[in-house]
């Protein structure tokens, strides 16, 4: 997305599309979403979509198709084994990446199940820039252990370091000479550190950690969910780089790694997911994984109406005016915001603004889940949906003693095509006048606390009438409606 001048107006993010099919919102009154908010168990996951104006929970399978997207569903062969869609798909990814073996799968966490099952045994250790919650918790399945080697400048709050999402690169070889490169399962790189603001990770840090890694005859795999995001970085951001195609940079990343897996509903626009391989041998030790967990080898779990408009968002994922959109909405949010003074992560990344809860309601303890209460603030205040990254998404150590998150943070997601400015503006507003009465908010305790995933399903409730106290005074200010 180029930076349109303006005549009379200061800059701002422009839309590159424009809007044909709209799906209409609505602002429960704020009673209603007290209402609702106590139901939900406050838990936003459990929220009702009907009931939320500003859904920012996540950008995951909700971004816009586009119409090109949308026509392609058209064409689409429903066969069960062979179907042709599978085939495109297959061959636009090898143009994209140059891999040429592809397993489907419905969506990346189902990726992560597979790779954990092949390749990670009891005992195993999986580096990583930084984890994520489904990642984690498949490797921990089945008896491996995750290593977060993120350089310590990608934990700071307020920053205006380029690339957070690089990896220590000493640290990463003093692990494996500890863990012995026989019990490192694989190195995991994120392209956009999701649970640390959508922080980005440099080409060259990339390249140096995976030369480390084969060094030690060790597997690379990438992460790229996240890839559209981290591309837009990487060009706009790492000088050497800026001379480059969005697709030069894609396949100079992929011949970096011997596996790269994806979940589409980020990458491509749509439902679904897929593992590419390089190597043969290996693909074939993982494809009866497929039939097992995600159904037949050329449909993985996914529609293949689906399928079909992902190809043609893997495309649109290479054109720079598609890929800049989320980047400059977030990096707009981020900067009023920050210049408002309320806590947020800088410089902006991808996925959406993320709020740092831990100087936000800097009076709420870690284990009343600050992060968990101020995305339950929101939606009583705005009926925004925002989603916990904090301690809430950790989960217990072996002993039952919690696992205090890094970070604490709420993400206010930006999806794809998705808001427009006036709406970002809105919650701009809302975030700026619950930072301003942040002294009402307190914290959460569990009723239900599920074993694995608890930010999911999770039910809480407040530790004292907070709720009540914050909603009146939104209501002084804004009145019943709102």
């Amino acid at each position: 997305m180029p930076e349109i001048k303006f005549y009379k107006h200061a800059p701002i993010p422009m839309e590159m599309h424009k809007v044909k099919i709209v799906q209409q919102l609505k602002l429960l009154p704020a009673d209603e979403r007290l209402k609702k908010m106590n139901a939900a168990g406050y838990n936003t996951f459990q929220l009702h979509n009907g009931d939320i104006f500003m859904d920012m929970l996540t950008d995951s399978g909700v971004n816009a198709m586009s119409d090109n997207m949308q026509s392609a569903m058209l064409r689409a062969d429903d066969a069960y084994a062979g179907s042709e869609t599978f085939y495109r798909m297959r061959d636009k990814l090898e143009e994209i990446f140059g891999i040429p073996y592809l397993l489907p799968a419905h969506q990346g966490r189902a990726c992560e199940n597979i790779l954990a099952t092949r390749f990670v045994k009891p005992g195993n250790c999986v580096i990583m820039n930084y984890h994520f919650t489904t990642a984690k918790a498949h490797i921990t399945r089945v008896g491996g252990h995750v290593e977060e080697l993120v350089k310590e400048e990608g934990l700071v709050s307020k920053s205006d370091l380029p690339f957070k999402g690089d990896i220590d690169l000493e640290a990463v070889e003093a692990c494996i000479k500890k863990e012995t490169p026989e019990n490192v399962a694989f190195l995991r790189i994120e392209a956009g550190t999701n649970l640390i603001g959508g922080q980005p990770i440099s080409y060259e840090n990339m390249k140096a950690a995976t030369n480390l890694a084969k060094k030690y005859g060790i597997l690379t795999v990438l992460d790229a969910s996240l890839l559209q995001d981290n591309l837009y970085f990487i060009k706009t951001r790492e000088e050497s780089m800026k001379d480059k195609s969005v697709r030069e940079i894609t396949r100079m990343i992929a011949d970096l790694y011997d596996i790269i897996y994806f979940s589409g509903r980020k990458f491509g626009f749509a439902r679904g997911g897929g593992i590419l391989i390089r190597d043969e041998e290996m693909f074939h030790s993982m494809e009866d994984l497929i039939p097992m967990f995600e159904g037949f080898l050329t449909y993985g779990g996914m529609s293949v109406k689906e399928m079909e408009a992902m190809i043609v968002g893997f495309d649109e994922s290479m054109d720079m005016d598609v890929i800049s959109q989320g980047p400059q909405f977030i990096k707009y949010c981020v900067e009023q915001l920050d210049a408002y003074g309320v806590p947020v992560i800088t410089p902006g990344g991808g996925l959406g603004a993320h709020l740092d809860a831990s100087q936000f309601v800097s009076h709420i303890p870690q284990q009343e889940y600050p992060a968990g209460a101020l995305v339950c603030a929101l939606y009583l205040c705005g009926g925004i949906r925002g989603m916990e990254r904090g301690t809430l998404s950790e989960e217990r150590n072996a002993d039952g003693s919690e696992r205090f998150a890094s970070m604490e943070l709420v993400r206010l997601a930006l999806p794809r095509r998705v808001f427009t400015l006036s709406q970002t503006e809105y919650v701009i507003d809302r975030v700026k006048w619950v930072y301003d009465h942040r002294e009402l908010i307190g914290g959460l305790r569990f009723v239900h606390e599920p074993k694995t995933l608890r930010f999911f399903t999770g039910i809480l409730e407040p530790v004292s009438d907070w709720p009540e106290k914050l909603l009146a005074a939104y209501k002084a200010d804004f009145g019943e409606d709102q």
